[in-house]
C-alpha cells in the first residue's frame, strides 16, 4: 500500500498486515505472479485505449473518501475487453492526503492521486469463491503497487486472509461492491 500518498486508520493498517503477512515464495502467493502482472499490465493498457486511464483520461466529479482507498474518490463502472472475455470493470482512484479538499481534487487531480484500484470480473471459473473479480492496485504511472514484503498488488489479492481487498470486500454481500447493488454479471 502507498502509505506515503493515503494515511490509513486501524483497518487498513491491518489490511497492510495482511498484505504483508507469511509468503514463503512468490509461487506460493494467491496473487502478485508474473501471470497476474501481466494481466494487470493488458488490462491498464485497455484501460488507456478507453480513457479510463493515463494521461486524457475521463474524470468525475469526486466525493468524500475512507481508508484505505483515500480521502477522495473517483469511481467508474463499464466493461473491457481483456482477450475474448468481456468482463465488469470498477475503477477507483484514490486521491489522498489526509484533509484533500474536492476543490484541490479538482483543480489538480494529478497532484493528488495516490493510486488507481481496479476490480474487473474475469471468466466464469476464475475464482468463483469471490464472484470471479481479478484485483489489482496500481500507482498512477500503471505500474503494480507492492505489499511491504514486495508482493505485486494484482490477481486474487489477500484471498483467505482477514483483511485486505476480497476479505473487506466479501462483506459488501453478494456482488462484492459497496457502491452499487448489482453490476451485471456473465
Amino acid at each position: 500500500m502507498n502509505i506515503m500518498n493515503i494515511k490509513h486508520g486501524i483497518r487498513g493498517g491491518l489490511a497492510v498486515l495482511a498484505l504483508s503477512a507469511g509468503f514463503a515464495t512468490a509461487q506460493d502467493a494467491p496473487f502478485g505472479t508474473d501471470a497476474d502482472a501481466e494481466y494487470a499490465a493488458r488490462l491498464w493498457s485497455i484501460m488507456e485505449e478507453m480513457n479510463m486511464a493515463g494521461e486524457g483520461m475521463i474524470r468525475t466529479f469526486p466525493y468524500e473518501g475512507v481508508a484505505p482507498h483515500g480521502m477522495m474518490l473517483e469511481t467508474l463502472y463499464t466493461t473491457a475487453t481483456v482477450g475474448a472475455h468481456t468482463g465488469d470493470l470498477v475503477i477507483k482512484r484514490n486521491y489522498g492526503p489526509e484533509g484533500v479538499s474536492i476543490d484541490a481534487v479538482m483543480n489538480d487531480p494529478d497532484k493528488h492521486l495516490g493510486a488507481v484500484t481496479v476490480m474487473f470480473r474475469r471468466e466464469a471459473g476464475y475464482d468463483p469463491d469471490n464472484a470471479d473479480w481479478f484485483w489489482v492496485k496500481y500507482l498512477p504511472d500503471g505500474s503494480l503497487d507492492k505489499n511491504p514484503k514486495g508482493a505485486r498488488l494484482a490477481g486474487k489479492v489477500a484471498k483467505g486472509m482477514d483483511a485486505g481487498c476480497i476479505a473487506c470486500h466479501n462483506r459488501a454481500g453478494d456482488d462484492m461492491l459497496y457502491t452499487t447493488d448489482h453490476l451485471g454479471s456473465d
